[in-house]
């Protein structure tokens, strides 16, 4: 009997891939990640259109400004990616912001809440049922929807509104996941840990004690790469995760699991 070799390099060949927030971060290390694996990309992204462009290059692949929080534009993403290639396989939602002025709940005024909501959870109704549009008709798809580990856990370092956006992530992409199993479409929630990105960066440079407050809970001992979570996109996203829908991926260093974390 021969033993089938496997080539993980192409396993997305023939998939196409909507990413937005694709042209930074966990975005567009995942969107060089899928066109290693052999997907074609179409970036989504509020970035000026030269550096969308330039991202999307990067990758062989095709830029779509967006603002996620506008439903025709985001139809438009979502359609112009099956107009020009044929299919919408892949959908990886990870556009989010965390805005300074989403603090405790103490001061945290509803103008910043709202922002919050709409750009890290009205915007993932808004991409999977655009993406859905496209899967439901192929009956086959893999939706990855970035919520984070503060949708399990509580932090008393607030951002009072990101975290209830992300808790909505889950709970949706959850029920998506469990709704549109028998039609061939996977639907998981990517809980990621506190990641190495200019938005962490930022926080560090302007609260090196609260930056530290969340280090220190890593089991790990550090915080992640954006290449780290762009692995772990690609495998849900891939056939290799093909019995797991519904989950909550935590990719979190072990944070949802500690207790005490060891000493150095």
């Amino acid at each position: 009997m021969s033993i089938e070799k496997i080539d993980l390099t192409q396993r997305l060949a023939g998939k196409v891939a909507v990413i937005t927030g694709g042209a930074s971060g966990i975005g567009f290390a995942t969107a060089k990640r899928f066109a290693a694996e052999g997907a074609t990309v179409v970036i989504g992204d509020v970035a000026p259109q030269e550096a969308g462009e330039k991202a999307a290059a990067e990758v062989g692949g095709l830029y779509v400004r967006a603002d996620v929080t506008d439903e025709d534009q985001v139809n438009n993403l979502f359609d112009t990616a099956f107009k020009v290639y044929g299919s919408v396989d892949i959908a990886f939602n990870n556009a989010g912001i965390s805005p300074p002025d989403d603090d405790s709940i103490e001061t945290t005024e509803l103008p910043a809440w709202n922002k919050v909501q709409d750009v890290n959870l009205k915007s993932v109704y808004l991409c999977s049922r655009a993406a859905l549009r496209h899967m439901v008709k192929q009956q086959s798809g893999s939706i990855i929807n970035t919520a984070s580990f503060v949708a399990v856990m509580g932090s008393a370092t607030s951002q009072i509104s990101y975290t209830a956006s992300k808790g909505g992530v889950l709970a949706m992409s959850r029920e998506l996941g469990v709704q549109f199993a028998r039609q061939g479409i996977r639907v998981n929630a990517l809980c990621p840990g506190p990641v190495n990105t200019p938005l962490l960066q930022e926080l560090f440079a302007k609260d090196p004690e609260r930056a530290q407050r969340r280090l220190v809970h890593i089991p790990i001992g550090r915080f992640a790469k954006p290449e780290e979570l762009a692995a772990a996109v690609a495998f849900l996203a891939s056939d290799d995760s093909s019995f797991i829908t519904g989950s909550t991926f935590l990719v979190d260093g072990g944070i949802s699991s500690a207790y005490v974390t060891p000493l150095d």
